[in-house]
């Protein structure tokens, strides 16, 4: 039986980050716009810098509530960062070192890396299991930890990630992407609109259902259909959400309200099938878009 990474007590994070981590060593250059580069973390270093920024976003920003040892270190940091990925976005232009550049990072984690590890984040919180046994032939891979300083919340930093996380699938022959995106907040009434459009317009059916941990569940159909006003909703949602729609994708069966980050969360689901060709041209086929 395998146990989950994140379940060992008294992991030392610092001392096993040399032995576990894989910084990329085929990290190469995914993408550049202007002076914003995206590319995998190559060192240990790098993926601490990532950590801070995760920290100034979750913590200084959204008021995460994270364990005293994170305080102390001003890191957002677990045991699944040891095995995952670090997607980056550097700004060139920013004087220092390169972890001094680090703007925005997502968590990356393909499906033989979990289940050798004891599974995925998402687990925690949803069926994903029951989800990816009823794909055998299809490799999944999970998005995580996404954040952008706020300095450069904008298009092409977005973008960039979006280019990183297509070119690391095609790399990896992922048939199918997922992980939690979150609401503001631990009361999921207050976004009574957006919650009811997602209930009710994109969410997952068939073979691509996924629910919520029965224990954790909550109701996300809170207005009846005919008061869902579209575009209002549309407006209310986050923009991560926004934009994982906009390329394709759907939304498990209820929310889950995380506590300690301040959220609730809704679980995003992205076949590579339903992304939209219009995207699929965008960023190109082989990744090429914003290539190096």
């Amino acid at each position: 039986m395998t146990t989950n990474i994140a379940d060992r007590p008294g992991l030392d994070l610092v001392a096993e980050r040399a032995s576990i981590v894989r910084p990329g060593s085929d990290a190469k250059l995914l993408g550049r716009i202007g002076s914003l580069e995206t590319r995998l973390a190559r060192t240990a270093s790098e993926i601490d810098a990532a950590q801070a920024v995760r920290y100034r976003v979750f913590v200084e920003e959204m008021r995460a509530k994270l364990d005293p040892e994170a305080e102390r270190r001003k890191r957002d940091f677990d045991a699944f960062d040891l095995i995952c990925d670090h997607l980056l976005v550097l700004d060139r232009s920013l004087e220092g070192d390169t972890e001094d550049q680090i703007v925005g990072t997502y968590r990356l984690m393909r499906q033989e890396v979990a289940e050798a590890h004891g599974g995925f984040y998402s687990a925690s919180e949803f069926d994903v299991d029951s989800l990816i046994a009823r794909h055998p032939g299809k490799r999944f891979m999970e998005l995580g930890r996404s954040c952008v300083l706020p300095a450069y919340r904008t298009k092409r930093t977005v973008e960039l990630l979006w280019q990183g996380n297509w070119a690391y699938a095609l790399r990896y022959g992922v048939d199918a992407m997922f992980g939690c995106a979150s609401f503001p907040g631990v009361y999921p009434e207050a976004h009574a609109l957006a919650l009811s459009f997602l209930h009710n317009n994109v969410s997952a059916t068939g073979e691509w259902h996924v629910e919520a941990l029965p224990h954790l569940k909550r109701d996300m159909d809170l207005m009846p259909a005919e008061a869902i006003n579209a575009r209002r909703a549309m407006m209310a949602l986050p923009p991560l959400i926004k934009g994982y729609l906009r390329l394709g994708a759907m939304t498990g069966s209820g929310a889950v309200v995380d506590k300690a980050f301040n959220t609730t969360d809704v679980l995003i689901v992205l076949p590579i099938s339903s992304i939209s060709d219009r995207y699929i041209n965008y960023y190109g086929a082989d990744a090429g878009r914003f290539a190096s």
